[in-house]
């Protein structure tokens, strides 16, 4: 059965692949199913409200099941920040993003660059039915890149497992918090009639 995904991103693509095939669920982008999706404007206050918007959305204009995630850094000395900015942080891509988070943090002791990464799953059906899950993983930020795995803030988030840029997919699929998040959506996938 075939569901959307609102990301162009082929990374997420992939993560939320290898934890809902054996569901028989294949994730496909717009892209990948020939349809352009309208640009939403996330304007939600949490993780939460913004991946629903993107998941009605994709359903509304697809006809096919939708899911949709947000999901940040929050580094506990700036406050929970960038939190649901973390995508657009510094206006430019990951490595900007990533650069401005170690400019922040200039300085600042290991003991206080606590942070976690959070994400909040999306999966609304052509019926009216909603799924919602959440994740979280925690860590603190590094003093420099580590690692060229993973995308977003991942070169620069260290975990008790090791920082998620060097870790394989399967090891940060373990305890990311979007792995965490997926595996309490198939499972809450698992108890619907997806025929």
């Amino acid at each position: 059965m075939d569901f959307l995904i609102a990301t162009h991103n082929k990374k997420k693509q992939a993560e939320m692949q290898r934890v809902l095939a054996p569901l028989g669920i294949n994730v496909k982008t717009a892209a990948d199913l020939g349809i352009e999706l309208t640009e939403v404007e996330e304007d939600g206050t949490t993780f939460c409200e913004n991946a629903r918007i993107k998941a009605l959305s994709g359903c509304k204009e697809s006809g096919l099941p939708c899911i949709a995630d947000d999901s940040g850094i929050c580094v506990d000395y700036l406050g929970g920040g960038p939190g649901i900015y973390s995508a657009r942080y510094s206006g430019g891509d990951d490595e900007d993003n990533n650069d401005k988070l170690l400019k922040e943090l200039e300085g600042v002791e290991k003991e206080k660059r606590t942070a976690h990464y959070a994400c909040s799953i999306s999966c609304c059906f052509p019926d009216g039915r909603e799924i919602t899950a959440e994740g979280r993983c925690y860590g603190y930020i590094g003093f420099e890149r580590q690692g060229t795995g993973g995308f977003g803030y991942d070169p620069l988030f260290i975990t008790e497992k090791g920082c998620f840029g060097e870790l394989t997919p399967d090891e940060k699929d373990e305890i990311s918090h979007r792995g965490v998040a997926l595996r309490e959506l198939k499972e809450k996938l698992e108890s619907e009639n997806l025929k």
